[in-house]
């Protein structure tokens, strides 16, 4: 009987460079994360926003627009964060590489949320 090898199958953990799923690097890891970070949190607080229609932010967010094209679009880069403490989790498991490559897993998600943040806030101040 064999058992599961987290380090063996990555674990479905973050990655860039060779452990990208499609061999993506450092530079478009760190923009995709940003990017559909940044989307993800829009979404968020738009679809939350007391001018929004009570009882649609679980629609908008996870089933419309937003978590499900965020995976579709950036599985293949990185295996999708945009949250870190589940890159932290699948990171622990697998350790090694993907302990190395957690930093930017961190540091994308918290610079994407800051943007969307800053924007949202512009945006309603404009009304």
């Amino acid at each position: 009987m064999s058992g599961f090898d987290a380090s063996a199958s990555g674990f479905a953990s973050n990655g860039f460079g060779v452990h990208s799923p499609a061999g993506y690097q450092l530079t478009s890891a760190l923009v995709i994360e940003i990017v559909m970070t940044f989307m993800f949190l829009i979404i968020i607080l738009g679809a939350t926003d007391k001018r929004a229609p009570a009882g649609f932010a679980p629609i908008a967010i996870g089933l419309g627009l937003g978590l499900t094209l965020i995976h579709l679009i950036s599985i293949p880069v990185t295996n999708t964060s945009v949250n870190p403490a589940r890159s932290t989790g699948v990171a622990i498991f697998q350790g090694d590489w993907a302990l190395s490559q957690l930093w930017l897993f961190w540091l994308a998600p918290i610079v994407g949320a800051l943007l969307a943040g800053f924007v949202y806030r512009w945006f309603e101040s404009e009304e």
